[in-house]
C-alpha cells in the first residue's frame, strides 16, 4: 500500500468570473469545491492507476468532514488524525485568463495532536510499501517534523518520496535521515540553492550539492521543458511531448504518483522515468486536478525521450 501524506489539506474553492472588480460585488458564473492538497492529488492518481492507497495528515471541523466524505465517495482509505482546529479553505478566483488565489494558513496543531499523529504514523508504516509526503507544514509543527517522519519510515525500511518548498526541503535534508526521492520544480530548487538557476548546467551543479549527495533519486520538473533526473550517480534528461495543456495544476503531484506507482511495480531506470513523467503529462491534458486517463499511458510513454547526460 502507498500512503500519501498531506499534513495541511484544504477545501479548494474555485470561482469563475468574467471580470474581477476590486471593491465591488462580484458574482461567480461557476463554483467548484473539492478536497484539496498535494497529497490528495497524489492519491487520486494512484487510485486511477489501481494502486492500493491511503491518505493521512490532519483534519478538523466541518471542512474536515467535507474532505472525509469526498474520500469515502472515492473509496480512498482515510488515515487522517482528527484535530480540534478547523481545516482551511483555499480560494482561487479565475478571471480574464488569470488566477488570483487566497490561501488560508490553516489550523494550529497542538503538541498532543502532533504526537498522536506520529504514534499513528509509526503504527501505519508497518502496512506501507511507500510513503509520499507533499506540501507545507501546518502551524504549530516544528520545521524538523518531516525529518522525524522520514526517520520512522527509514527505520521500517519504507522509502519516502518528499515534495515540498525549497526552504523546508533544505531544512529537512540537513537532518540525519534522508528521503528516497525528492521532486523539486525549478523554482523550488532555486530556493533551495539560494540563487537563480538559469540553465541546465546550473541545475546539474546544484544536484551535486553535498546536501543532495545521499538522496538516491532527484526529479527536477521543468514544466514544458520536461525534467532532469538524478538516479544515484547518473543524470538523465527527460523530454515530454508537445500537447494542448488543459489544466497543468497538480501535474507535479501526478509525477510523484507516477514514480511511486512505478517503484511499486518494480520499474527501474529509463522505464521508471518514462512512467513517472507520463503521469504529469496526462494530468495536464485533463480538466480536473489530479486526474489522468489510463488509456493514454502507453501512448504517452512512447512520446517521452530519456537521455543519459552523465
Amino acid at each position: 500500500m502507498i500512503l500519501a501524506m498531506t499534513l495541511n489539506p484544504s477545501v479548494d474553492i474555485s470561482y469563475k468570473l468574467e471580470q474581477f472588480s476590486i471593491d465591488q460585488v462580484n458574482r461567480a458564473e461557476g463554483t467548484s469545491k473539492t478536497a484539496g492538497g498535494k497529497g490528495l492529488n497524489v492519491s487520486r492518481v494512484l487510485q486511477q492507476l489501481n494502486e492500493e492507497v491511503a491518505v493521512s495528515g490532519f483534519l478538523g471541523g466541518s471542512l474536515g468532514d467535507f474532505i472525509r466524505r469526498q474520500l469515502r465517495n472515492l473509496e480512498i482509505r482515510d488515515f487522517f488524525t482528527t484535530i480540534d482546529g478547523e481545516t482551511r479553505n483555499c480560494i482561487a478566483v479565475i478571471h480574464e485568463g488569470k488566477q488570483t488565489e487566497i490561501l488560508e494558513s490553516g489550523p494550529m496543531i497542538a503538541a498532543e495532536e502532533a504526537q498522536q499523529f506520529l504514534d499513528q504514523f509509526t503504527y501505519q508504516i508497518e502496512q506501507m510499501g511507500i510513503v509520499t509526503i507533499s506540501g507545507s507544514l501546518p502551524q504549530g509543527l516544528p520545521d524538523n517534523f518531516y525529518q522525524k517522519m522520514i526517520g520512522i519510515a527509514n527505520q521500517h525500511k519504507v522509502p519516502v518520496f518528499l515534495d515540498t518548498n525549497g526552504k523546508l526541503l533544505k531544512k529537512t535534508l540537513q537532518g540525519e535521515h534522508k528521503p528516497f526521492l525528492i521532486k523539486p520544480n525549478a523554482q523550488e530548487l532555486a530556493e533551495f540553492a539560494g540563487r537563480p538557476l538559469d540553465d541546465e548546467k546550473q541545475i546539474i551543479n546544484v544536484l551535486n550539492d553535498p546536501l543532495l549527495m545521499n538522496v538516491p533519486h532527484i526529479v527536477v520538473t521543468l514544466g514544458a521543458r520536461g525534467s532532469l533526473i538524478k538516479q544515484n550517480e547518473h543524470i538523465y534528461r527527460a523530454s515530454t511531448p508537445a500537447i494542448q495543456a488543459v489544466n497543468p495544476v497538480g501535474s507535479g503531484d501526478s509525477v510523484i504518483a507516477g514514480f511511486a506507482a512505478g517503484l511499486s511495480r518494480g520499474l527501474i531506470g529509463k522505464e521508471w522515468i518514462k512512467f513517472g513523467m507520463a503521469m504529469g503529462v496526462l494530468n495536464t491534458m485533463e480538466a480536473k486536478t489530479g486526474h489522468i486517463n489510463p488509456e493514454n499511458i502507453d501512448w504517452c510513454k512512447k512520446q517521452i525521450g530519456v537521455t543519459l547526460l552523465e
